[in-house]
């Protein structure tokens, strides 16, 4: 099993370019199975979930050619319906073919996806939505086969909570439907934007996205465009607290800091001198940073709980107490055990940590839990006193490209053991 062993106590310093957005990139590749002929798509990061996305594009019926950051879908003579258990297992994010497969084929059968544990991610709400545009579903079996009986049409969809995944899946099953939809509390995440912009090039009619009611007016065809996805807000968020807790000068370049406008006063609220300019932000770090008094997960434009492992790695060495609510995923958590093998003082309830800043922290073997959870074990070992050994890393190799060497690039101590 993989592991990253990193060597602690030396200060970030450099620039970075920062990777294509993994939770843009997955539905855009998603939604070229909606377009007849053929998708050159920028900036697509080399990632363990990329990679399936391509898989399950093939095994559809699409040509799909990569390119180093670059991929192209010919997606003319795709015809599949049917996702295998293997691929809906390796990735959670999986299911956003749903609303793409039935747009394109009035059909489609999964299973139940897989991902990171982090707690109950029921499909409920894409259900829901498929079903108001005109789907049928039948779920015996451990399996979803999906259906439209006549025609995916138009309607008005009221979520109760703004899920990015069922708002994904719903403008992608509305995008070529008969007539209007109207989507109420819409996730308004900057990569719903992406996607809709996406789909616009090809000729699609949405409006809204990024604020809470979308409206997405049904065209007949979809038609092929070249496209570049936006930055990793998560990975930026990520590569500032390692400089942050590292006492380091980081600057990370291709952003776009507005993603970023619930993280930043964070940073400073912790010590750290933010500049920003247009597409690039400057952090410098003290020698010993502040508490942040609280930090409280919600959907965008709040705090988002992709970036809440991090800085709870940061409030593990900040002067004075830091308390930490979860509000998006129950068991998302579980990298604190881990983080107290390394010396940190946290006490949990729940959704809640609390946590006493210690003066270091101490290398030690850990094992990632999930995703957001391993980067932020790698995150500590950065700023730990002695080696620390991160193992189970598939988990950070979903999300992260290259991740040992960009921290190199920073001057980090890190390399992959096989």
């Amino acid at each position: 099993m993989s592991a990253f062993v990193i060597n602690g106590g030396r200060r970030l310093n450099g620039s970075l370019r920062v990777q294509g957005s993994k939770n843009s990139v997955l539905p855009i590749l998603a939604a070229t199975l909606l377009v007849k002929g053929k998708s050159v798509i920028h900036n697509c990061p080399m990632l363990s979930d990329t990679h399936c996305t391509v898989k399950i594009l093939r095994t559809l019926g699409c040509k799909v050619i990569r390119n180093g950051n670059t991929i192209t879908v010919d997606s003319t003579d795709a015809s599949g319906y049917e996702i295998p258990e293997d691929l809906m297992r390796e990735m959670r994010s999986s299911v956003v073919f749903l609303g793409a497969v039935l747009g394109r084929v009035g059909k489609a059968e999964i299973s139940t996806p897989g991902g990171c544990e982090i707690g109950l991610r029921p499909i409920d709400l894409h259900l829901y939505a498929i079903k108001k545009l005109g789907v049928e579903i039948d779920d015996s079996h451990g399996r979803l086969s999906c259906t439209v009986p006549d025609k995916l049409v138009g309607t008005k969809i009221t979520f109760s909570f703004p899920s990015v995944g069922a708002t994904e899946n719903a403008i992608l099953t509305a995008v070529t439907a008969d007539g209007v939809t109207t989507i109420v509390n819409a996730a308004r995440e900057p990569e719903i934007t992406d996607l809709c912009n996406f789909l616009n090039s090809c000729g699609a009619k949405i409006k809204g996205a990024g604020e809470s009611v979308i409206t997405i007016e049904g065209v007949k065809t979809l038609t092929g465009c070249e496209y570049t996805v936006i930055c990793d807000r998560i990975a930026a968020a990520t590569f500032l607290v390692a400089g942050a807790v590292t006492g380091g000068d980081v600057e990370l370049n291709n952003t776009v800091p507005i993603h970023l406008n619930s993280v930043l006063p964070l940073l400073e609220e912790a010590g750290c001198d933010i500049r920003v300019r247009c597409k690039s932000i400057r952090l410098k770090a003290p020698r010993k940073l502040n508490r942040i008094d609280k930090l409280v997960t919600q959907p965008f434009p709040g705090f988002p709980t992709d970036a809440q492992a991090p800085f709870t790695t940061l409030a593990t060495i900040a002067k004075g107490t830091t308390v930490i609510v979860e509000n998006i995923f129950e068991s998302r958590l579980k990298h604190i055990p881990e983080l107290v093998r390394m010396g940190a003082k946290i006490r949990t309830e729940s959704r809640v940590a609390v946590i006493d800043g210690v003066d270091r922290l101490y290398g030690a073997e850990v094992f990632s839990p999930d995703l957001r959870g391993g980067a932020s074990l790698v995150v500590a070992g950065l700023c730990a006193v002695g080696t620390t050994t991160v193992r189970n890393i598939a988990f950070i190799d979903r999300g992260y490209e290259d991740f040992e060497n960009n921290l190199c690039s920073l001057n980090a101590d890190i390399y992959r053991k096989v």
